[in-house]
């Protein structure tokens, strides 16, 4: 009876709608704002409309290179092919690769534990290439900012802190919680111990709008980012970071209002796509 029950909700959603969701393939009524029952895609909830415009394009996170988003944003080939992208580096296999003959798609394994040195060697050929690269997740906010945070950590030299933070004051959104520790990991995998590999994020602060462009060349050259450490080995040894050590649990669920990095620990992976 259930079954019987769920085809019939299912063929009176298609009779609502003749045509699927573009984004994620299944039948919901996204230009209103409804949630997908299949896989609870949904447009982005923001009052400002600028915001919901920029949010159609990927955040530049290297000139000319590399772009992190999400795969809303990997749905949108026109958009792609605006900034010159021609390479997708899909971090969710159970996202479908929409345009296989207009792209190049590389996909990573289905695991909780990243492979960070197959995504890695796959951004290398691109830029040995000179070709512009996407990496997207389902929200942009966990596994493919990762990939991105340990790729700048291997080919850029910069260690964790610094590259996660160069990565959220282009994409202030993400929002790393197993996927830090992964990262944590990974560091001392290519530096080794070092005190510096503290399991807290770094603080800054982000600009008030985020970075994209249509793909145009641009004046400003991709520099290490400057850091005031004060001298010190590791920003961690700063006084001026003011950061309460006794109040941080690595990996424990705060409220939004106390969670000033963005870590959000009950959404640690991106939402699973129904490939029917």
């Amino acid at each position: 009876m259930s079954s019987s029950s769920g085809s019939a909700t299912v063929s009176a959603r298609k009779r609502e709608r003749e045509n699927p969701c573009g984004v994620c393939g299944h039948y919901h009524k996204y230009e209103e704002g409804e949630v997908c029952g299949v896989c609870g895609h949904r447009i982005p909830v923001t009052s400002d409309k600028t915001s919901i415009q920029v949010s159609a394009f990927p955040s530049e996170i290297l000139p000319d290179f590399l772009y992190l988003g999400s795969y809303d944003n990997a749905s949108r080939s026109e958009l792609l092919k605006t900034q010159g992208i021609s390479k997708i580096l899909n971090t969710v296999p159970s996202c479908q690769n929409l345009y296989k003959n207009s792209f190049t798609y590389h996909c990573l394994q289905d695991d909780r534990s990243l492979p960070f040195d197959d995504a890695i060697q796959f951004l290398e050929q691109c830029e040995r290439e000179k070709a512009r690269v996407l990496v997207h997740c389902m929200s942009g906010k966990h596994r493919s900012p990762a990939i991105v945070i340990a790729y700048l950590m291997k080919c850029k030299g910069w260690r964790l802190p610094q590259s996660y933070q160069w990565v959220k004051e282009r994409r202030p959104s993400i929002e790393l919680t197993q996927e830090y520790q992964q990262l944590l990991e990974y560091e001392q995998k290519l530096f080794g111990p070092n005190k510096s590999s503290f399991p807290v994020l770094p603080d800054f602060a982000a600009p008030s709008t985020p970075s994209w462009s249509f793909g145009f060349t641009k004046s400003d050259a991709d520099a290490v980012p400057a850091f005031d450490t004060g001298g010190a080995t590791s920003i961690f040894d700063n006084p001026t970071l003011n950061i309460p050590l006794h109040e941080f649990t690595f990996g424990a669920a705060k409220t939004a209002e106390k969670n000033a990095y963005a870590v959000n620990p009950n959404g640690g992976s991106d939402m699973p796509m129904d490939g029917s």
